[in-house]
C-alpha cells in the first residue's frame, strides 16, 4: 500500500515537472549587430504669444496686426497667437509673468518692461512718414476760444491716454514743461479707462468732457468715422522719440526671436503682398533694433521723472 503511495506520488510530480517546463518560455538571442535608432518622441508645439499694447480697441488692434502674424507663422513655421491685454500695466505686467512673448509697445512701455522684467528689443518700426520716430499731440476742440495754443492749457482739465503711454502722455507733459506748465498747474489731469484708450481721449475732448488731450500722432486718423476731424484741432506737436519696439520677454529662446526678427526685416513694401501686411499695420517697414536705441527715451523720463 505505501509502495503504491509513493508510486503515484512520484508519477504527479513528473507530471508537473512536464507542465512547468512547458510552460517556460524559451530564451531568445539578440543580434546587437543590427541596430536602428529609434527617434524621439516630439515636444508638443510651444504657442509663441504676441501682443500688441492696446492702446485701441482689440477690433482695431486684431485687424492692425493679424496680416503680420499670419506671416510671421508662414515664415518661420512658429505657432504664433495674439493676446489682447486690457490695459497698458496689464501688458506690462503679462510679459513679466511670461504670458507674453513678444512685446509690440511704444518706447516708454518698453523701457519699463526693460527694467523691470528683463525684456530687449529686436526691432523697432519705420513710421509710414519714413522716419523712425514718432511725437505726440495735444488736440483741443477747434470752437474752444478759451484754448488758442499751449499756453492757454495752464488751469485746465486734461485727458491723457495712459500713464505708460509714450505719444499721449509723457511726450506731451515733456512738451508742458518745456512750455513752463507742470502738473499742478492743470485744474485736472485724467486717463483714459479700459482698452481703445487713445480713441476714448479724442472722443472725451470732442465731446467737451476735458478742454484738452494727448494722443500719439495719427490717431486722429483712426477716429475719422465717428467724428468731424474739422471739430479737433492741433495745439502742438511734441518732440519726436525713437518708435514703436518689438522686444522679446527674458529667456525666449534666441533661435525664436531670430526667426521672427529676420521675417519682419524681410518685409519689403514693394512687394505687392507685403505691402497689405504693412499698411494694415501702419508700418513702412520694420529694422532692426537694440536696447541702447532707446535711450532718449530714458534720458526724457528722468527729466519729467520728478512730474511722474
Amino acid at each position: 500500500m505505501q509502495i503504491r503511495l509513493i508510486k503515484r506520488t512520484l508519477l504527479i510530480v513528473v507530471v508537473l515537472l512536464i507542465l512547468f517546463s512547458c510552460s517556460e518560455e524559451r530564451p531568445i538571442l539578440v543580434d546587437f549587430s543590427k541596430r536602428s535608432d529609434i527617434p524621439l518622441r516630439q515636444h508638443k508645439t510651444v504657442t509663441i504669444k504676441y501682443a500688441y499694447l492696446p492702446q485701441y480697441s482689440h477690433i482695431v488692434s486684431y485687424q492692425r496686426h493679424n496680416p503680420l502674424i499670419e506671416y510671421l507663422k508662414s515664415e518661420t513655421n512658429l505657432q504664433i497667437e495674439q493676446v489682447f491685454p486690457e490695459t497698458f500695466n496689464e501688458h506690462i505686467k503679462m510679459l513679466g509673468e511670461g504670458k507674453i512673448d513678444i512685446s509690440y509697445s511704444n518706447p516708454v512701455a518698453y523701457v519699463e518692461m526693460a527694467n523691470r522684467y528683463g525684456a530687449r528689443a529686436f526691432a523697432m518700426i519705420v513710421e509710414p512718414d519714413g522716419k523712425a520716430d514718432f511725437r505726440g499731440q495735444i488736440i483741443a476742440r477747434s470752437d474752444n476760444q478759451d484754448i488758442k495754443s499751449i499756453k492757454d492749457c495752464k488751469g485746465k482739465r486734461w485727458i491723457a491716454v495712459d500713464p505708460y503711454s509714450a505719444g499721449g502722455y509723457i511726450f506731451p507733459l515733456g512738451h508742458f514743461i518745456k512750455n513752463g506748465i507742470n502738473k499742478k498747474d492743470f485744474a485736472e489731469i485724467a486717463f483714459a479707462q479700459g482698452h481703445g484708450k487713445s480713441e476714448k481721449v479724442v472722443l472725451a475732448v470732442h465731446a467737451g468732457k476735458y478742454d484738452c488731450g494727448s494722443v500719439r500722432e495719427g490717431t486722429l486718423e483712426i477716429v475719422k468715422d465717428k467724428i468731424n476731424l474739422a471739430d479737433i484741432k492741433i495745439l502742438a506737436n511734441t518732440d519726436a522719440y525713437p518708435g514703436w519696439v518689438f522686444a522679446a520677454r527674458k529667456g525666449l529662446d534666441s533661435s525664436v526671436v531670430d526667426a521672427i526678427r529676420d521675417a519682419m526685416i524681410k518685409l519689403d513694401e514693394n512687394n505687392p503682398k507685403h505691402q497689405q501686411i504693412l499698411k494694415a499695420a501702419n508700418i513702412k517697414a520694420i529694422i532692426s533694433a537694440d536696447d541702447k536705441d532707446f535711450d532718449s527715451i530714458r534720458q526724457l523720463m528722468k527729466r519729467v521723472g520728478s512730474e511722474l
